[in-house]
């Protein structure tokens, strides 16, 4: 290729004007990549307002051409060049055609991938927007705290969205992120993944959407296989017919500034007063304890009906259900789950 280039160059300069074989070789020279068949992405960041002929320079530094002239005798021939600002991703096995329509296209995205994680409450996507320096701290928290701000197709509760901000990785502009527009997308994807498809099963099951939300989120924290949710979620709602207390644990974790701060958490099992606290109190807890996925949603609008009124799991994490209290305490004692 160099030596092509090299080749056109000369035959420009010692043949001016010298008829149609030398803008063959230099048609030829432009439609030939540096490195024919080479598939390697080189990131090219092109800077605003550089011009057509020091993009030349740019690539040739960056081993994308083999000549600078070669790459201004195109841009002659094509009638300029309007490559747009931002970061390009090219290869060597583009010709100078290639490259140029490419710069021309829309450069990559600056937005950065942000991971919001299953069974995280509010206060834990708060905390990790604080630490990637994306907000200030409770920003994220306060908005999702007035529903009234946002537009969806089902209800919302009142007071917080705590439960309904989908977990999923979201892309984010960088620099300070508008914490609602993020909150208005998580919203957005609990309607596509859940709330559109399934709204007329929602409405057949006799259970409201908030309900469906609060039990998805406590099957989230509580059976970490996902297709033994549906079983678990059959004993929670019979618990919840029978007016017999839930007990699942992880609603007592929720108020707590540290998760797995086990001091914290007993304490709060202790407190009778604690409306959080399924041990002691019938019903669904006050609401959402996190974030569910759609596998626990589908869980939660899906119960398994089966013979089981407890279960636990033992210290591999398997389900050990069992259908009376007789049986559930057998299973306490012979895995040493208390």
């Amino acid at each position: 290729m160099k030596k092509l280039a090299l080749l056109v160059l000369s035959a420009l300069i010692l043949v001016a004007g010298g008829g149609g074989t030398v803008f063959v070789l230099a048609e030829r020279a432009v439609q030939t990549p540096i490195a024919p068949g080479e598939t390697t992405l080189v990131e090219v960041a092109v800077p605003r307002g550089i011009s057509g002929r020091a993009l030349g320079d740019l690539l040739e530094a960056q081993g994308l051409i083999s000549d600078h002239r070669l790459w201004r005798f195109h841009l002659w021939q094509r009638g300029g060049l309007d490559a747009k600002a931002g970061r390009h991703a090219l290869t060597r096995g583009m010709s100078l055609a290639e490259l140029a329509t490419a710069l021309e296209g829309a450069p990559l995205s600056e937005d950065r991938p942000f991971a919001t994680i299953e069974g995280w409450r509010l206060r834990d996507t708060d905390a990790a927007l604080v630490a990637k320096g994306w907000i200030e701290p409770g920003a994220y928290v306060a908005a999702a705290k007035d529903p009234s701000r946002y537009r969806v197709a089902f209800p919302l509760p009142k007071g917080t969205l705590e439960g309904y901000l989908y977990p999923e990785t979201y892309a984010v502009a960088p620099g300070t992120i508008d914490v609602r527009e993020l909150v208005q997308r998580q919203l957005d994807t609990f309607a596509e993944r859940f709330w559109i498809p399934y709204r007329e099963e929602i409405a057949a099951s006799g259970r409201s959407l908030h309900d469906l939300v609060v039990m998805a989120s406590l099957l989230e924290r509580e059976e970490p296989t996902p297709s033994q949710r549906s079983l678990v979620a059959g004993i929670l709602w019979k618990r919840i017919d029978r007016n017999i207390a839930l007990g699942v644990d992880a609603t007592s974790r929720y108020l707590l500034p540290e998760w797995n701060d086990r001091k914290a958490f007993l304490a709060k099992l202790r407190d009778p007063e604690d409306p959080w606290n399924t041990r002691t109190r019938t019903g669904l807890p006050p609401g959402p304890i996190g974030a569910p996925s759609v596998e626990s949603l589908m869980a939660a609008l899906r119960p398994i009906s089966s013979e089981y009124l407890y279960y636990l799991h033992d210290a591999d994490k398997i389900l050990r259900p069992s259908r009376n209290g007789a049986e559930h305490e057998a299973l306490r004692r012979k895995y040493n789950v208390y």
